[in-house]
C-alpha cells in the first residue's frame, strides 16, 4: 500500500510540477514578447526620429544647393548680358565709324568726278598739242633717217649690236679669267689626289701573252700526244680550238690560242691525259668535257675569292661569275682581272680622299669592264652592256651610271662616275700595262671565228696559227661533202670581202661523219 501510495503521490506531483513549470514558462515567454515588442517599439520610434531628422537635413542641404545654383544662373546671366551690352556698344561705335568714313568716302568721290571733269577738259586741250607734237617728231625723225642714210630700227638695231658686242667681249675676258683661276685651282687639286691614290695603291706590272709551255717529263710523250697519223693532236685541237705546236723544243710542248680559256682547258687537259696514260680521241673529248666543267667552277671561285679579298658584299652569283671570267680575259694585253681588281681600289682610295662612298666605288670600280667577258656578244658597246647587266642584276643607279658612262657612252649623273673614268685610264696608261697590238690581234681573230659562225650548219669555229688558218667544224648530218667544199670558199671569200688582216688566211672546213649505237 505504501508503494501505492507513494507511487501516487510521486505522479501526482510529478505532474503538478510539470503544469506548474509549463505555467511559469509561459509567464516567462510572455514578458519576453512584451520586452521585445517595447524595445521594437522603441527602435521604430528612434528610426522614426532619425528618419524625421535625417529627411529635414536633406532639404535644408537641397535648399541650399538650389539657392547656390540659383546664384550662380544669376551671375552667368548676369555676366553674358554684361557681354552682349560691350558688344551691342562695341557696334554702335563701328557703325558711327562706318557711317563717319562712308561720308568721307562720298566726299572725295565728289571731287574725284570734279577733277575728271577738269582732267577730261585739260585732256582734250593736250591732245591737240600731243598730235602735233608727234608730227614734229615724225617730220624730225625722217629728216635724220635721210640725213644718216639708215633707218630707225637699222640704227637701234646696230646699237644693240654694238653694246651686245661690247658686254660679250668683257664677260668673256672675266670669263676667261675666271676659268683659268678655276682650272689652275682644280688641276691642282686634283693631281693631289691622282697622286696621293696612285701612291697608296700598289699593283704588279707583269702582263699575259698568247701562248702556255706545257713541260713533259721526257720526249717519249710527244708521240702518244700526236698519235698515229696525228689523230690525237687533231682531236684535241679540235676539242679545245687550240693549236698545240710539238717542234724539237726539248721536253715542251707550245699551246697557242688568243682566247686564255681555252689554253688553261688545253693545257690541264694535257696534264690528266699524260698522267693518265690512255690517249685516244674518245678519252681525249671525255677529259675536255670535264676540264671544261672544272674549269667553270673554278671562275666561280675565283669570282668569290676576289669580292671576299676587296670586301665587296650581296654581289649578284651571275656578277661573281663574270667577276671570275676576268682572270681568263685581257684588255689590250693587260689582264682583265688585275686591271679592274687596282681600278676597285684605286677608286676606293680616290672616293675617300674626296669625301664619298667608297664602298660604291669600289663596287663600280670592279664591276666597270664585265661588258667584255658576257659570252653572247651583243652589237653594244662593253659599257652600254654592263650598264645593263648591272640594271639587270638590281644593283645601285649609281653603279650602274659610273659602270656606262666610263667611256663617255651616256651621260654622267653620279659622282662617282668620272671616279671610275679617272681610275680606269690610270690603271691602263702606267707603264707596261697594256700592248695595243695584242688587243687588236685578239679582236681580229675574234671576228674571225664570229664570221664563220653566221654560216649555217657551222658546230664550231677555231682560228689558230696566229690567225692564219681558220678551222670549221661542220654538221655531218646538214652539211654534205660537197656543201663543205662550197662552203669554204664562201667563208674566204667573205673574209677577203669584210675583214682587213696580213698574209693569207686558210680556211678548213672538217665534216667528220660519226655512227653511234649502243648495247643493251
Amino acid at each position: 500500500m505504501d508503494i501505492i501510495y507513494y507511487s501516487v503521490t510521486f505522479v501526482v506531483a510529478l505532474v503538478t510540477g510539470f503544469l506548474a513549470g509549463r505555467y511559469l514558462l509561459k509567464q516567462f515567454f510572455r514578458q519576453q514578447e512584451l520586452d521585445a515588442s517595447e524595445k521594437a517599439d522603441l527602435i521604430l520610434k528612434e528610426a522614426r526620429v532619425t528618419a524625421e531628422g535625417l529627411k529635414k537635413d536633406r532639404i535644408l542641404e537641397a535648399k541650399e544647393k538650389f539657392l547656390k545654383m540659383k546664384s550662380e544662373h544669376e551671375k552667368e546671366v548676369n555676366r553674358k548680358k554684361n557681354q552682349l551690352s560691350n558688344q551691342e556698344n562695341k557696334i554702335r561705335q563701328k557703325e558711327q565709324q562706318l557711317n563717319k568714313q562712308l561720308d568721307e568716302t562720298q566726299k572725295k568721290e565728289t571731287k574725284l568726278k570734279k577733277l575728271q571733269e577738269e582732267l577730261d577738259l585739260e585732256l582734250s586741250d593736250t591732245k591737240q598739242e600731243k598730235d602735233f607734237l608727234e608730227d614734229l617728231i615724225k617730220k624730225q625723225r625722217e629728216k635724220l633717217e635721210t640725213i644718216a642714210g639708215i633707218s630707225r630700227d637699222e640704227a637701234k638695231a646696230q646699237l644693240v649690236e654694238s653694246m651686245t658686242a661690247e658686254a660679250r667681249t668683257s664677260a668673256s675676258s672675266q670669263i676667261k679669267d675666271i676659268m683659268e683661276e678655276a682650272k689652275m685651282t682644280a688641276t691642282k687639286e686634283a693631281k693631289k689626289v691622282v697622286i696621293q691614290t696612285i701612291q697608296r695603291t700598289a699593283t704588279e706590272h707583269a702582263i699575259e701573252n698568247c701562248v702556255s709551255v706545257f713541260n713533259i717529263e721526257s720526249d717519249d710523250v710527244k708521240g702518244k700526244i700526236i698519235g698515229r697519223e696525228g689523230r690525237n693532236i687533231r682531236a684535241l685541237e679540235a676539242a679545245t680550238g687550240i693549236e698545240i705546236i710539238v717542234d724539237d723544243t726539248p721536253e715542251a710542248i707550245i699551246i697557242s690560242g688568243f682566247d686564255p680559256v681555252r689554253r688553261e682547258i688545253a693545257r690541264l687537259s694535257l696534264h690528266r691525259l699524260v698522267t693518265d696514260g690512255r690517249i685516244h680521241p674518245a678519252r681525249i673529248e671525255e677529259v675536255v668535257a670535264k676540264t671544261t666543267k672544272n674549269i667553270e667552277e673554278e671562275i666561280v671561285e675565283i669570282g668569290e675569292r676576289t669580292v671576299i679579298d676587296l670586301g665587296i658584299h650581296g654581289l649578284h652569283p651571275e656578277l661573281i661569275k663574270m667577276v671570275g671570267r676576268m682572270r681568263f680575259r685581257s684588255s689590250y694585253g693587260q689582264n682583265l682581272l688585275q686591271h679592274s681588281r687596282e681600278v676597285a681600289k684605286l677608286c676606293s682610295t680616290m672616293a675617300a680622299e674626296l669625301g664619298l662612298n667608297a664602298k660604291l666605288a669600289k663596287r663600280a670600280g670592279l664591276l666597270h669592264d664585265i661588258g667584255k667577258v658576257w659570252p653572247e656578244e651583243p652589237e653594244l658597246p662593253h659599257a652600254v652592256l654592263g650598264m645593263e647587266l648591272a640594271k639587270k642584276y638590281k644593283e645601285n643607279p649609281e653603279v650602274c651610271n659610273a659602270i656606262g658612262a666610263h667611256h663617255d657612252e651616256v651621260e654622267m649623273t653620279s659622282m662617282i662616275s668620272p671616279i671610275i673614268q679617272a681610275c680606269d685610264a690610270i690603271s691602263g696608261s702606267r707603264p707596261g700595262a697594256r700592248r695595243e697590238v695584242m688587243e687588236s690581234y685578239i679582236k681580229r681573230l675574234k671576228e674571225l671565228e664570229d664570221l664563220a659562225m653566221g654560216f649555217e650548219g657551222v658546230n664550231k669555229c677555231f682560228a689558230i696559227q696566229a690567225g692564219r688558218e681558220l678551222r670549221v667544224m661542220v654538221d655531218a648530218d646538214s652539211v654534205s661533202d660537197a656543201v663543205a667544199e662550197t662552203l669554204s670558199f664562201e667563208i674566204s671569200q667573205k673574209i677577203e670581202k669584210d675583214m682587213q688582216y696580213p698574209g693569207q688566211i686558210k680556211v678548213t672546213v672538217i665534216r667528220e661523219m660519226r655512227s653511234v649505237a649502243y648495247a643493251k
